[in-house]
């Protein structure tokens, strides 16, 4: 069973003035920025043009998509940002790319932004609030930062006995700060000692696992991060060849054959920002759209992969579990 439900905050909406870049073609241009893939997010893309479609928009028909994405070359997102404003777009739309928001935000302050972001987005600077975010940017926020302890939670039940915890994180993102922050804060109610390890290159990931070894790490703790996001088989295969059991953001981890994750509906978040997208291009103004959260989360457990860890699963978690894998 899935359970997913986001609640917008409602808030009055003003006309945004149209965009010079806009009048210049009938058919509005979306700029769609990622700082990953294309083929590891095809079902997020899908849900994005969902809520467009819900808005009235369908791409090739009465609205156009230009997209632009950093395969993991975070450097590359600058430029990107750029050319996509040479395109003239309409409206920027980064999904679950937190990176690729702050990338755009630098780029432009007139051209409406809307974002997906699993961190903080006034904290680290995108809106003023979440109920009038003010300026060209608004958008959905996952919070998926915020979650560290409840990841932490979980994995403590699946492992009782476990003391010593490893967190993979992404060195030049900033949810992976706000991740390690929330792990270290609730670490000692759980009896656990937390190492972080670095990596944001396929040989930084194989380092930090032979470092994890080396440390005698019981447990791991991927941060959310678009990297990581294209090398999910890559990320179970080596957790499963060394025996830790892992937990991750998104519920495609766990489907890939990490042990588990708990976080938000990412493909509902997607949809919701093609919402957002959609309702700029009709002429809300972005600073008075309030940004999006969610209310319900997944939890996906990887039966399959516990088995092969020899983990035993307990009830309680089975019988909480939005999916269970077999």
């Amino acid at each position: 069973m899935r359970r997913r439900e986001f609640i917008g905050l409602i808030g009055g909406a003003v006309m945004w003035p149209p965009s010079t870049h806009a009048q210049q073609s009938t058919m509005p241009v979306i700029g769609f920025l990622h700082a990953g893939s294309p083929e590891p997010n095809a079902k997020f893309v899908a849900a994005f043009r969902n809520g467009l479609n819900e808005s009235g928009f369908v791409e090739g028909k009465n609205v156009t998509i230009e997209y632009r994405w950093a395969a993991g070359r975070l450097d590359l997102l600058p430029e990107l940002a750029t050319d996509l404003i040479r395109h003239n777009v309409s409206v920027i739309a980064t999904p679950l790319s937190t990176q690729a928001t702050l990338a755009a935000k630098a780029a432009t302050t007139t051209i409406p932004i809307v974002f997906g972001s699993g961190g903080d987005p006034v904290a680290m600077g995108l809106v003023a609030s979440f109920s009038q975010p003010g300026g060209n940017v608004t958008g959905v926020a996952f919070m998926s930062a915020q979650l560290g302890a409840k990841r932490l939670g979980v994995l403590h039940e699946f492992l009782p006995s476990a003391t010593h915890l490893a967190v993979l994180g992404n060195s030049h993102n900033e949810l992976t700060v706000e991740t390690i922050k929330d792990v270290d804060a609730n670490a000692g109610s759980v009896g656990m000692q937390v190492d972080a390890f670095y990596a944001s290159t396929d040989t930084e990931i194989e380092a930090a696992f032979a470092a994890m070894a080396q440390k005698h790490a019981q447990a791991l703790l991927v941060a959310p991060d678009e990297f990581f996001t294209t090398r999910m088989e890559s990320l179970a295969k080596l957790s499963l060849r060394d025996a830790i059991p892992t937990t991750y953001a998104i519920s495609e981890f766990a489907k890939a054959g990490g042990l588990m994750s708990y976080g938000p509906d990412f493909a509902n978040a997607y949809r919701e920002t093609g919402i957002y997208t959609g309702r700029v291009l009709k002429g809300e103004n972005p600073a008075s759209l309030p940004i999006e959260q969610p209310t319900k989360f997944e939890f996906v457990i990887n039966l399959k992969t516990a088995k092969a860890l020899g983990i035993t699963v307990p009830p309680s978690l089975l019988a909480t579990a939005d999916e269970v894998i077999e």
